[in-house]
C-alpha cells in the first residue's frame, strides 16, 4: 500500500495534494482508546446452536481475529510509548450510571445489536486487561457513541493544554467515527491509527477509514505516527 500521505483517498480527496507532517509536541497529544471492553471481546461457542445463530458467531471470527492479533497488541504498543515519553492516555468506555440503564442515549436503547446495557460496575463493561488504565489516567464513562458528546472529555483535554487527539478503539463505523467527527467539530487535531482500530467487517471498516480521512482527521498506521511523537 502507498504511504499513509496518499493512503486511504476518498472521492473527495482523489488527486489531492500529499497530506502534511503532523507537528506533535511533547505534553500535548494525547492517545484515546476507544471502547476496548471485555462485552466486546466474549466469543459465543456455537456448539448445539441453531444454523443460524452459529452461522452469525462464525461472521464475527475475522473480527476476534483481528482485535486479538493487530488492535489490541498494536494499542498496548503506543499506550507504552504515550506513557514512557510522558504523553497522556486517556480512555472512553460505555456504561450506563443507572441501575436500569435509564440514562442511555436513544441509539443504545433501539432494539438489535446496539441495545446496550453496560452497568459501570460490571465486569462486561471494564476495559480489557491488557490495556487497564493506570491510577491517574483520564477514564470517562459515556452513554453516547461519542466520547466527547456524553462526557466532559473535551474540557478535560482544553485544561490539559491538548492539540492533537490519537483514536484508537471500536468500532471504527460507530464510536470511533462518532468521536473523531466531534473532535474535529471541537477543533482538535486528530489522527486515526488504522491497524488500532476495528470494525465488524474489514469492509466497513476501510470504507469508514476513508470516509474519515483527510476530513476529520489524518489516517495513518502505528509505525508511521511513532515515527512523529516527540521522544
Amino acid at each position: 500500500m502507498a504511504g499513509w500521505k496518499t493512503a486511504w483517498r476518498s472521492f473527495y480527496y482523489d488527486g489531492a495534494p500529499e497530506a502534511e507532517d503532523p507537528v506533535l509536541v511533547k505534553g500535548r497529544v494525547a492517545l484515546l482508546v476507544i471502547d476496548v471492553q471485555n462485552t466486546y471481546l466474549v466469543q459465543a461457542n456455537p456448539a448445539g446452536l441453531p444454523p443460524a445463530e452459529q452461522a452469525r458467531i462464525a461472521g464475527w471470527a475475522p473480527f476476534h481475529d483481528r482485535m486479538h492479533g493487530t488492535v489490541i497488541p498494536t494499542i498496548a504498543r503506543l499506550v507504552e510509548r504515550f506513557r514512557a515519553d510522558g504523553n497522556p492516555v486517556v480512555f472512553a468506555r460505555i456504561a450506563c450510571l443507572t441501575p436500569d440503564g435509564a440514562d442511555r442515549s436513544l441509539s443504545q436503547k433501539k432494539p438489535g445489536w446496539n441495545n446496550i446495557f453496560l452497568p459501570r460496575d460490571a465486569e462486561a463493561s471494564q476495559i480489557v486487561a491488557e490495556l487497564a488504565p493506570r491510577p491517574g489516567e483520564v477514564v470517562v464513562t459515556k452513554t453516547t457513541d461519542s466520547a466527547l458528546t456524553g462526557t466532559n472529555l473535551r474540557l478535560v483535554l482544553h485544561n490539559m493544554g491538548v492539540t492533537h487527539v490519537v483514536c484508537t478503539g471500536i468500532f471504527t463505523d460507530q464510536c470511533v467515527s462518532s468521536t473523531v467527527r466531534s473532535l474535529a467539530d471541537e477543533s482538535f487535531d486528530v489522527i486515526v491509527v488504522e491497524d488500532a482500530c476495528a470494525a465488524g467487517t474489514m469492509e466497513l471498516h476501510t470504507r469508514e477509514i476513508e470516509i474519515l480521512n483527510r476530513i476529520y482527521c489524518e489516517v495513518m498506521r502505528a509505525d508511521d505516527l511513532l515515527s512523529y511523537l516527540p521522544a
